[in-house]
């Protein structure tokens, strides 16, 4: 179309290029734990699941726009990017709307690259029709779970159980359940299959999703590739906050109201926060939920009647995702 285009791309090839590709390796081993021996071309999967990679790209930039987030995977934010280029070239108008803009076109290019890949994969029309319901129900699922987010930041849905529902539509049904279950359809599994990939996916997905809180507050950015400052800086409702906020005294809300969501608070401030999180047993109350969501996630994969190479993949995968550092 034009040159002046390929930053686009470059941006869209960048996201892409890091991360974990947990989606796609549950997307993978979902379809290898149900196929038989006449199933779909094992290249032709591995491009279908890739398309999740393209899904979590447009999730990021969106997600990162919404939170003002500075950083991701090491570099800055794509909102932040833009803007730079914006003053690198001296163009005129707003340089922080120029690349909020360019960010959500990103974002939207990813998720209709997502599509596309998922349709020119090579599975056959028989399993892209299987797989579309899933594939439809996820997208959804993650762009009204961004919504719910924006909500509790707002004061809507509160408490620890407002936390819980914004972590599984944001994040655990489509990191998790909904990955196993695009395999299970690809494989021709039926409604069994689904729900045996629920009772997986569901308990594991919420655990990598506060093991993400918990690596925010208190993670390492030089492996992160993120500041931990940042979730506190945005006042993020996690988990976390809600236990903090229900287990402290007045002065200890108090502190959370001066250093939550405040891009004023110093480092000092941020810091009290971390240490009220730890010592009124918040933090140790999310590690054991992550404990106890992965053991059943664990279990749950024990039982499953699955192949064993599977089986073996899907628990390695399960003790990574949460039990990272970054």
């Amino acid at each position: 179309m034009d040159d002046s285009l390929l930053p686009v791309v470059d941006e869209v090839t960048a996201l892409a290029g890091g991360g974990k590709r947990l989606r796609p390796a549950f997307a993978y081993w979902g379809w290898r734990g149900l196929t038989g021996p006449d199933g779909e071309d094992d290249d032709a999967v591995l491009r279908a699941v890739a398309a999740l990679e393209l899904v979590h790209a447009s999730a990021l930039v969106h997600d990162d726009v919404m939170d003002a987030a500075s950083t991701r995977r090491g570099r800055p934010a794509t909102h932040l990017g833009f803007a730079t280029r914006h003053g690198a070239a001296s163009l005129d108008g707003d340089g922080a709307a120029f690349g909020v803009g360019a960010a959500i076109l990103v974002g939207d290019l990813a998720l209709v690259w997502s599509d596309e890949l998922l349709r020119r994969s090579g599975i056959s029309t028989e399993a892209l029709i299987r797989a579309r319901p899933v594939w439809d129900r996820m997208r959804t699922e993650v762009t009204a779970g961004q919504y719910l987010d924006l909500l509790r930041a707002a004061g809507g849905l509160p408490g620890p159980q407002g936390a819980l529902t914004v972590a599984r539509y944001k994040s655990a049904g489509y990191t998790v359940q909904r990955p196993l279950q695009l395999g299970a359809a690809l494989a021709g599994a039926g409604e069994q299959a689904a729900d045996t990939y629920s009772g997986i996916g569901l308990p594991l997905g919420e655990a990598f999703q506060l093991r993400d809180d918990v690596l925010g507050v208190f993670g390492d950015p030089a492996v992160t590739g993120k500041s931990a400052d940042d979730d506190l800086r945005e006042g993020k409702q996690t988990l976390l906050i809600s236990l903090a906020e229900e287990r402290t005294d007045a002065a200890g809300r108090a502190l959370l109201a001066r250093g939550l969501g405040n891009p004023a608070a110093t480092p000092a401030d941020l810091d009290a926060v971390r240490a009220l999180i730890v010592s009124t047993g918040a933090r140790d109350q999310v590690e054991q939920r992550i404990a106890d969501q992965t053991a059943r996630a664990r279990q749950a994969i024990g039982d499953a009647a699955i192949a064993e190479d599977a089986r073996t993949a899907l628990d390695g995968l399960a003790v990574a995702a949460t039990s990272r550092n970054a």
